[in-house]
Formats: C-alpha cells, sequence, structure tokens
C-alpha cells in the first residue's frame, strides 16, 4: 500500500538508521513493541558517561545537565510541543500518574478508556475507585474503535478519556484528532499512552491538540528502559497537584538553604529528585537520530516493510488480525496461529535469531523502519520450519 511515489524514499531512512543499529550483526529483531535494542548513537553517549562518573565523579555535572536539557528540547521537538510542557519521567507508567493522582477528583466522576488497553493505562484509573472514580472502557473489535461509541460512553461526568495511540496487542492506531474532537464536546482531557507509536509515527499536538501524553524511550524511541517523557499542555498543569515533589520542584532548585515552596510553573517540577542520567543522554541520543533521518520516512519505511511482511504471511497462508488499512496500520503485526503453541514458535524463532513476542495468544512481530526484507525472510523461514 505505499504510493509508488515514495517508494524510492524508504531505503533511504532504512540504511540510514540500519546502518547505527549493532543488533542487525547477529538477530533479525522483529520486537520493538517490547523492548528495543538502542541505537549506536546512545550506545557511545551512555558508555561515555559512565566512563565520566567513574573517572571524573560529578565534576562534570554541569554538561550532563545540558546533555539532558538536550534531550528535553529534542522530546519536545518530536512533538511540537515547548521543552517547558515536558516532563523527563522513568516510565510511561509514572507520565500516566501525573494526571491520574493529580487531578481533583469527585466522587461520581468517570474515566472513558478501551477494553484492549495494556495494563498501565488501566490500573492507575482503576485505582482511583476508593475515590468514587468509575473507569469504564469501550469494546474493540480487534483494536478497532468505535468512536460513537465510545463518545456515548462519555457523559457530563466524564474528565478523562485515555487511550494507547497503538493497541499493543493488534497494532491498531487511533485516530487523535477525532479523539480531540470528542474529547472536546465533552470537555473532557484527553490522555494518549504513546508508547507504541511515538518515534514510529509523526506527532503535532499543536495540530492534534491533545492535553497529556507519556510515553518511555525504549520501544520505538530505540532508547533505554527507565527514561521516558510526558507531555503536559501548559494551558493543563494548573489543573494538576504536582505529585513526587522533591528538592528540584521548586524554583529555586539547587540552592538547597532557601527553603521556599514555590514550585516550578512547568513540566520540570514533577522532576523532584535525582535523575537517570544516563538514561536520559541514551534516550537523546536516540531520539536526535530519528529526528535527523525524519519521522515521516521512518514512518514510511515501517509501513513498506510490515506491508511486505503482511504480503510474505498470506502467501505462506498466515493470517493476520491487525487493520492494515492507512491510518490504522502501525509497525505491529497479529498473527493468528490456530492451534498452535506460541510460546513454543518464539522460542524456535529464538534459536534462528528472530527475535519476536506473543501477546493475546498470537504471534506479535514488530518491525522497525531499519529492518529490511531479508529480516523478514528469515522470520518467514524460521515460522516455515516449526515443526
Amino acid at each position: 500500500s505505499m504510493g509508488a511515489a515514495n517508494h524510492h524514499r524508504v531505503p533511504v531512512a532504512r540504511e540510514a538508521l540500519r546502518a547505527q543499529m549493532d543488533v542487525v550483526e547477529r538477530w533479525a529483531y522483529l520486537d520493538h513493541a517490547a523492548v528495543a535494542p538502542i541505537t549506536r548513537p546512545a550506545r557511545q553517549a551512555m558508555a561515555q558517561w559512565i566512563e565520566e562518573i567513574a573517572t571524573e565523579g560529578d565534576t562534570l555535572w554541569p554538561q550532563w545537565s545540558r546533555q539532558v536539557g538536550a534531550a528535553r528540547e529534542t522530546a519536545a521537538q518530536l512533538i511540537g510541543a515547548d521543552a517547558d510542557e515536558i516532563a523527563l519521567v522513568t516510565s510511561t507508567t509514572a507520565g500516566i500518574n501525573l494526571v491520574a493522582e493529580g487531578l481533583d477528583w469527585r466522587q461520581g466522576d468517570n474515566v472513558v478508556t478501551l477494553e484492549d488497553e495494556f495494563p498501565s493505562n488501566l490500573y492507575p484509573w482503576m485505582h482511583l475507585r476508593d475515590l468514587g472514580v468509575e473507569t469504564r472502557r469501550a469494546p474493540t473489535g480487534e483494536g478497532h474503535v468505535d468512536y460513537d461509541q465510545l463518545a456515548e460512553l462519555c457523559d457530563h461526568r466524564t474528565r478523562v478519556i485515555t487511550v494507547s495511540w497503538v493497541g499493543y496487542a493488534n497494532g491498531c492506531r487511533r485516530d487523535l484528532a477525532i479523539l480531540c474532537d470528542i474529547a472536546a464536546r465533552r470537555d473532557a482531557l484527553l490522555f494518549v499512552d504513546a508508547i507504541q507509536g511515538l518515534g514510529a509515527f509523526p506527532l503535532d499536538v499543536r495540530a492534534t491538540p491533545i492535553d497529556f501524553l507519556a510515553a518511555d524511550s525504549h520501544k520505538w524511541l530505540l532508547g533505554p528502559e527507565g527514561a521516558g517523557i510526558a507531555y503536559l499542555r501548559r494551558d493543563r498543569l494548573p489543573l494538576l497537584r504536582a505529585t513526587g515533589v522533591g528538592w528540584n520542584s521548586v524554583v529555586q532548585g539547587s540552592d538547597y538553604g532557601r527553603i521556599e515552596l514555590n514550585l516550578r510553573n512547568n513540566a520540570a517540577r514533577y522532576e523532584g529528585g535525582a535523575k537517570n542520567i544516563g538514561g536520559l543522554i541514551g534516550m537523546g541520543a536516540s531520539m536526535e537520530l530519528l529526528a535527523r533521518v525524519g519521522i515521516d520516512r521512518i514512518a514510511e519505511s515501517i509501513l513498506e516493510v510490515t506491508d511486505f511482511a503482511g504480503a510474505r504471511l498470506a502467501e505462506s497462508g498466515y493470517h493476520i488480525v491487525s487493520p492494515r488499512d492507512e491510518g490504522h496500520a502501525s509497525g505491529i503485526l497479529s498473527i493468528e496461529l490456530p492451534g498452535v503453541d506460541v510460546a513454543a514458535v518464539r522460542r524456535h524463532c529464538l534459536d534462528q535469531g528472530v527475535a519476536l513476542a506473543y501477546r493475546a495468544g498470537r504471534l506479535r512481530i514488530s518491525p522497525h523502519a531499519y529492518n529490511d526484507h531479508e529480516d523478514i525472510e528469515r522470520f518467514i523461514a524460521a515460522l516455515r520450519s516449526f515443526a
């Protein structure tokens, strides 16, 4: 389904990114929806930081601080936000909880989400039950959202609509613009768990005015675990009570002797304590690489390689449950293997140098822009040789 006009651009992104992935020497790595290998720039930046903290202690802290600041800037540019709307967090879960634990919930409020959400985007909202907040889950047919049905679940007490941009199990990419409209009509806030889309598909939070977003770097952003971002739209920050407050949450920061509770008037108020410096430096390096290659081109390459994989699987008689129509296709392909032990298939594939996963009883591959047709052929061969 790639436009012929775009076709010649795909290998450009593919080769540029592949040259920066050390994992390709050994693996056909098709598991980016789980934990991605990090890029060479991230590997080098993190290794350098380890060297520095070991040999120089904290004397290079100002330099690391600048690198972390650069990571924040890159993250902001990636989604069209301002740097002061970005909180650096340790996980998607931490980002979700800034909002789940920060809003002034009232008994009888509700949150509307999807039936097939990843647990991280369910439990923080379900946990509000003791405050009298109900979590409503819209059914999804193989990932597809019935937006009218979702809108009908909302009422005047709906505070938050929260969805994964891309469904983790089936790979359905959701229409954030429609969700923005529904939220606006209902006077609700829109939260997006972006971890399965950020780094793979373009997003501009000014053009698509979502309220909040969170994502860790260890999937499509090709960074390490334990380093991520939360986007908190500037005019929504006053709606949230600051949580996790610490020495760095206040305006004077490192001036430890001056005790005045004057919280930062930006997303950095959530960075109360020490940061995962090495991880954030690695995240920044990978994000920078992706931005240089171009997210539009990366998206084209991901769609091209997953289209190719889909065609090869269909030829081999396998059934794909992931939506592949334009706008809904993502980097995730979910494959139905009736009557087959998918865990055993995965082990067999790992033995053959092919990394993938299984979710919801199906085999799941999630190639990135650097994966080529040869990687897919290795996967098809491994799948066929399973007996």
